[in-house]
């Protein structure tokens, strides 16, 4: 996922390991996605919700 969002974005992501089965992508300190009781948002919603908050 980190290499999708430096490649479309150019943005250099930093990883962090949160709790166990958390999955949060935030831009400026702004939750941009998440993990939710559905699932992992698919990548393309991640690197569309990334470069709309950029």
């Amino acid at each position: 996922m980190a290499a999708l969002i430096k490649q479309d974005s150019g943005i250099d992501p930093d990883i962090v390991t949160g709790a166990r089965g958390e999955f949060t992508v935030w831009v400026d300190g702004t939750t941009v996605a998440k993990k939710s009781a559905d699932g992992f948002p698919t990548d393309e919603e991640i690197v569309a919700a990334v470069r709309a908050a950029v």
